[in-house]
């Protein structure tokens, strides 16, 4: 008999549980599970993800800890798993989480092989126990170093936590303008009637026990990079050792009169989302925009308001992005649901009665009633407290940094939608990626380096959005595509795209089609190659579905998630 430990030195008591304190059951033969394939078995009725990869068998939590996706539907290679809904990654040894939209990593537990049966045994204290914070350090009185994080989203949580989990004793202050803690931003455009509490990333109670001070509502006014020292809008001055600045973007305002009327709204924060949802329900509303999250709103009003328009001025939703096969099949979606287009447009003239926005007329000379209006077009970033600075921005006042998030100043690092990087997948181009994966990957890339632990920014995008309860998740950088090869049919709505540019797939996108964009991600994270050839092919076999598809057919088949 042989026991295989959980490697998670966070894993509780781990060495000194009996086997009063465990509960273990034979899960599968060992013959069941091929070397490179994963199965969810379970343990005491709890679910337990079981991997076979490299000649060892291990068990982690199964549900991913960002929304819950059964890990076994994702994609394994290696020693890791990746998530098939939205991209995490955690190691099958250790269930560390290792790479983002979660936060939390995942319980590990002790396997063991006897007469080519599979054991697995769980620890009773934690039997419920389905996501784990890994060991966080804790404030050193005597260790005088500040790190300022200005801004409250996903980076600046990040850099904090990894900060402490790298036992770091310093002094973590997190200073923002936003009224609440970091919460989920992707939640806003998809359920906009949320209630603030529910989308928290972390309760007050986890930055006191860690000693991360965070100040709401105070925005910086300017930075002294010679004095290391930040003003804010109520006067107060702070020093710091280290700076980041992750302020993220707000919404970009129509340049026409009118966008102070009533009803005139922008998305940015959860008050925003709630305004709008009371504001639209059983209204006509136009919408200005065909964005990921003007369409995400258009999608969520379906129903709820009486009449939707939508005015994008390209020809189709996501045409530089998704590309105009997925922009037609998109906005074919909508249309189903009544839902209005007037594309290669824009709003000329916002007019209102009394106060309110009444109308809006368009560059057709069409004038369309409305009583709300929503403004999706875009976004500025917040840097404008930097423009006295010496810190570098881009011709649009993006912060530029380099692959270890710092930029051209000593001690200042930037990340998140404010930040321009260079994109390792697309040998190191200069991007503005706006996706919270990504913002959360700068924040531990920042703080590893800020430690003097050189860690460069490696990974490659992945995001989703979701129309009628559907979920269209991409992965890479498409930019300047020159081909797509699509598997399935979208008038099906099932399908998988992917971008091809100079003879290699550099972006994929899929609607019904789980996991294969995150195998594709995997492919793309390991830097091989992807050839135009394989991608048009109809052997599959290349997407590495073993783990829980097998072919093509079987993924035309699977229902959606």
């Amino acid at each position: 008999m042989s026991w295989t430990k959980p490697s998670c030195h966070e894993f509780p008591d781990a060495g000194s549980e009996d086997a009063s304190e465990e509960l273990t059951e034979m899960v599968c033969l060992e013959s069941d599970l091929q070397d490179g394939q994963m199965m969810e078995v379970e343990v005491g009725n709890h679910s337990v993800l079981l991997t076979h990869s490299e000649g060892k068998y291990n068990a982690i939590g199964h549900q991913c800890t960002h929304y819950g996706a059964p890990l076994s539907k994702g994609v394994i290679t290696g020693n890791t798993v990746r998530c098939p809904w939205h991209g995490a990654c955690f190691n099958i040894q250790t269930g560390d989480l290792e790479e983002y939209p979660g936060i939390d990593s995942l319980p590990c537990h002790k396997v063991k092989i006897q007469n080519s049966k599979v054991y697995v045994s769980i620890n009773k204290k934690t039997l419920r126990q389905e996501k784990r914070l890994k060991r966080m350090g804790a404030r050193v009185p005597e260790v005088n170093h500040t790190v300022l994080l200005l801004g409250g989203g996903a980076t600046s949580l990040i850099c904090a936590e990894i900060l402490r989990q790298e036992n770091f004793g310093g002094r973590i202050i997190m200073a923002t303008r936003d009224k609440l803690l970091p919460h989920d931003k992707t939640r806003l455009s998809k359920v906009m009637n949320v209630e603030s509490d529910s989308i928290l990333l972390r309760e007050m109670e986890f930055f006191h026990q860690y000693n991360i001070e965070v100040w709401l509502r105070k925005a910086a006014q300017s930075v002294d990079t010679d004095k290391r020292t930040v003003t804010f809008d109520d006067g107060s001055v702070q020093t710091y050792d280290q700076l980041l600045v992750s302020t993220g973007c707000r919404a970009k305002p129509l340049d026409l009169p009118g966008m102070e009327l009533d009803n005139v709204k922008m998305l940015e924060t959860p008050e925003d989302a709630r305004k709008i949802h009371a504001a639209c329900l059983g209204s006509n509303v136009v919408l200005v925009g065909t964005s990921f999250v003007g369409m995400e709103i258009a999608s969520y009003l379906i129903g709820k308001a009486s009449s939707i328009t939508i005015i994008g001025s390209s020809e189709l939703p996501y045409q530089n992005t998704l590309g105009p096969e997925i922009g037609r099949a998109t906005m074919m979606m909508l249309s189903q649901k009544n839902v209005r287009f007037y594309m290669n447009n824009k709003v000329t003239e916002i007019r209102g009665v009394g106060g309110k926005v009444k109308e809006v007329v368009l560059k057709s000379s069409e004038v369309i009633p409305t009583d709300v209006l929503i403004v999706g077009i875009g976004v500025k970033p917040n840097s404008e407290f930097l423009q006295s600075s010496k810190i570098l921005m881009d011709s649009k006042n993006f912060i530029i940094v380099d692959k270890y998030m710092r930029t051209n100043v000593t001690g200042v690092f930037c990340g998140g939608d404010v930040a321009t990087f260079p994109l390792a997948m697309a040998k190191n181009q200069l991007v503005n990626i706006g996706h919270w994966q990504m913002a959360q990957a700068h924040g531990r890339i920042a703080a590893l380096n800020m430690l003097g632990k050189p860690t460069e920014l490696k990974s490659v995008p992945f995001y989703w959005t979701v129309l009628l309860g559907k979920t269209i998740r991409y992965t890479g950088y498409g930019e300047g595509y020159t081909d797509i090869v699509i598997k399935g049919k979208l008038e099906d709505r099932k399908f998988l795209a992917l971008y091809i540019k100079d003879d290699e797939v550099t972006a994929a996108a899929s609607l019904n089609f789980d996991p294969a964009v995150s195998a594709v991600a995997q492919r793309l994270v390991a830097g091989r190659a992807i050839t135009k050839e394989e991608a048009e092919s109809d052997d599959l076999s290349w997407l590495q579905l073993s783990s829980s598809q097998h072919s093509f057919t079987h993924l035309l088949n699977t229902p959606s998630v």
